[in-house]
């Protein structure tokens, strides 16, 4: 098991550290670049997240290196934490002793293995949320035991960290502080209440940091730019919505995990019987993945990515339906054959993911060889005109508003505009056409053209 796992670990890594990619990590990377600069989200530029994972990328950025593979390294080190943990909660609680390594190492195969968490686990914020959401987990099923609120502490302290790297995990802590009190079997309730609640709040503390600056710039990046302005950017959300919420139906593995998982719910429910405690702690897993799924399926508009923060406890109730299944349809005493055919299913779906992923969306080396271009023909004082990875590779401070393309289309009058640091699409077009970009960069041939550029630049590559 452990072998295995340990061949997971380093061929996830060296993926992360050399094709992993998506163009949203771009804005994440450069606001966690000029966060080492001195300057403030939301405050000083438009970040609309919760910030504490761009902290944390700039304080290691300032160590390491100025590169992407800082924040690679770190977000694949706490998906591949995720995996271990998943392993090892089923590996401790899993009843049967002939299956107990093969359900363990079958929940980490489904985690690790998954396509969305393999393909996104280490870029952005996606991988410190898996890590935390699988520690608030274990932390909180052991507070129940425990008479001290110090697990209930530390299960409120990673919830908080996971909602306060982003936004998607924020149903995780409400399910887990009411799980928490239902089941408590152990020590006052109000002092496990009081130490989960103050556990949530301490990571939140650069918001309320900068809240006590601008709170209304922290309200707008925070809550008002999801609520209003996410769905600008799509024709039709709604229908954009329903595709993504119905396209588990076209991918082999979310079936796969959808199905295991709900079988093994049922027999866990029906069929076994495993002590009630212990039951308990396989439904939280099902509650949390209910209780994510929907808050991640409201996001306006939503996208498939989101759902890996359900993969982890989803694989281990699958784990349960793979024994439940498998130990009856095949030798009850030879759970090998069930597990690597598991396997061979997990490689093969992550294969095929792969290569679509880098067919769509290229990788970091592209956007490298632009930048050295780019700086070869541009003083280091000169303004460059560009979008988030141009200004992150090159190390260039963007000029204000620049920061995030994705909030051109918005328009909230000039004063609020000009705190907000929003420049909307006319102005950007007004400023390239100005001259004062010494360099103007661009990947879309009718936005060239819309903007005049190549009746503005003598030299084009």
């Amino acid at each position: 098991m452990f072998g295995v796992l340990a061949l997971y670990a380093a061929a996830f890594f060296v993926y992360a550290e050399k094709w992993a990619f998506t163009w949203d990590e771009s804005y994440h990377l450069l606001a966690s670049q000029l966060i080492g600069a001195g300057k403030r989200p939301y405050i000083d530029f438009c970040f609309p997240q919760t910030p504490l994972n761009a902290y944390w990328n700039a304080a290691w950025m300032s160590l390491l290196g100025q590169n992407w593979q800082v924040p690679h390294a770190f977000a694949a080190l706490f998906s591949i934490g995720a995996v271990m943990m998943t392993t090892r909660f089923v590996f401790v609680r899993f009843p049967d002793p002939i299956w107990r390594a093969f359900s363990a190492l079958s929940a980490g195969l489904l985690t690790g293995l998954n396509a969305m968490v393999f393909v996104y686990g280490p870029l952005q914020a996606y991988g410190i949320c898996l890590f935390m959401l699988v520690a608030a987990f274990l932390a909180t099923v052991r507070a129940v035991d425990r008479n001290r609120p110090l697990s209930a502490a530390a299960g409120g302290l990673f919830a908080g960290t996971a909602a306060a790297s982003s936004l998607l995990t924020a149903a995780a802590g409400p399910v887990l502080l009411i799980w928490m009190l239902v089941y408590n079997r152990s020590g006052g309730r109000w002092r496990k209440f009081s130490a989960f609640v103050i556990g949530t709040a301490i990571p939140f503390a650069p918001v309320g940091w900068l809240y006590l600056q601008g709170p209304r710039q922290t309200w707008f990046n925070v809550i008002q730019y999801h609520l209003y302005f996410r769905k600008l950017y799509w024709t039709d959300p709604t229908r954009h919505d329903f595709e993504i919420l119905t396209s588990w139906i076209d991918s082999g593995q979310a079936l796969l995990l959808g199905l295991l998982a709900v079988a093994g719910l049922v027999y866990i429910a029906r069929r076994s019987d495993w002590p009630s405690a212990m039951k308990a702690k396989f439904y939280l897993c099902a509650w949390l993945a209910v209780a994510i799924a929907a808050e991640v399926g409201r996001a306006h508009p939503t996208f498939a990515r989101y759902f890996l923060l359900t993969v982890p406890f989803l694989a281990i109730l699958a784990s349960v339906g793979l024994y439940a299944i498998a130990s009856r349809v095949l030798d009850p005493d030879k759970p090998l054959w069930a597990v690597v055919t598991l396997s061979v299913l997990l490689v093969f779906g992550l294969g095929r993911s792969l290569y679509d992923h880098q067919q769509e969306m290229g990788d970091w080396g592209i956007w490298e060889q632009l930048a050295r271009k780019i700086d070869e023909v541009t003083p280091r004082d000169a303004m460059v005109f560009a979008d988030e990875p141009i200004y992150f590779l090159t190390r260039r401070i963007p000029p204000s508003g620049l920061e995030l393309t994705d909030t051109h289309k918005i328009d909230l009058g000039r004063a609020e505009n000009a705190r907000m640091h929003i420049i909307t699409e006319p102005e950007v077009k007004s400023l390239v056409q100005s001259g004062i970009f010494a360099t103007a960069y661009s990947c879309d041939e009718e936005s060239m053209s819309d903007y005049g550029l190549p009746n503005l630049y003598r030299q084009r590559v």
